[in-house]
């Protein structure tokens, strides 16, 4: 499969202007290593866009989602570093989703990473997730220049809940319903995805609603839990 774990966390935003270079060097030398020391959590990924959309995204893998509301994630999330306080407030736009891993598909990740978010039709979640659960992602993977694709079903219940962390943020959390990742090596692929197999119609025909591309992202950092 390409992701780790059965449960995951995508969260993306922009940067204050002349904040980015602390951030990079917060979320490299400190975060993402504090993260992936909890565990459970296996591996996390930041990227950059590559194009339209918020700058930063950011992955974690974790082996369950329940990973991401246990004590000793909490217990980081409330007790916020003075390094963790000062970057926070530069974070603008928050959207972040703790997630179910439904479907993921191939091996490993690569440079390049398509986002799409979507909410299934009243009625026709079962049909949208077993058509992408399917042949709408699992094919995907043996084509040229992609490596992997993933279905995740956000769990608002979990993405809800409170921390000292979330106080420091500029407005509530933005969760998301669902989320297709497709992981590749060549952009022009990557990009071709949500044109073509995974294109608004195609989409819309099986059941989704509120279709749309977050970013193409590159790939920027990696740290996993063997790493620490």
């Amino acid at each position: 499969m390409g992701l780790l774990g059965a449960g995951a966390f995508v969260g993306w935003w922009d940067i204050a202007d002349g904040e980015f270079a602390n951030y990079e060097q917060w979320h490299s030398q400190e975060h993402m290593r504090e993260r992936v020391g909890i565990p459970g959590i296996l591996r996390g990924r930041r990227y950059l866009v590559n194009g339209e959309g918020p700058s930063c995204l950011v992955t974690y893998e974790v082996d369950q989602v329940g990973t991401l509301t246990s004590e000793a994630y909490l217990s980081r999330l409330n007790s916020p570093t003075p390094w963790t306080r000062e970057v926070t407030v530069t974070m603008q736009g928050m959207a972040r989703t703790l997630c179910r891993v439904t479907g993921s598909f191939g091996a490993g990740f690569g440079s390049t990473l398509l986002v799409i978010r979507l909410s299934p039709l009243p009625g026709k979640a079962e049909t949208l997730r077993q058509w992408l659960s399917t042949e709408g992602l699992s094919g995907l993977v043996d084509e040229r220049g992609l490596v992997s694709a993933s279905l995740l079903e956000g769990d608002r219940e979990a993405s809800s809940v409170e921390s000292e962390e979330k106080l420091l943020r500029d407005r509530p959390d933005d969760i998301a319903d669902w989320m297709i990742l497709v992981d590749g090596y060549d952009l022009t692929a990557v990009k071709n995805v949500g044109h073509v197999e995974l294109s608004r119609d195609r989409i819309e025909e099986r059941g989704g609603a509120q279709i749309r591309t977050v970013g193409i992202y590159d790939l920027a950092c990696v740290v996993s839990c063997t790493d620490v």
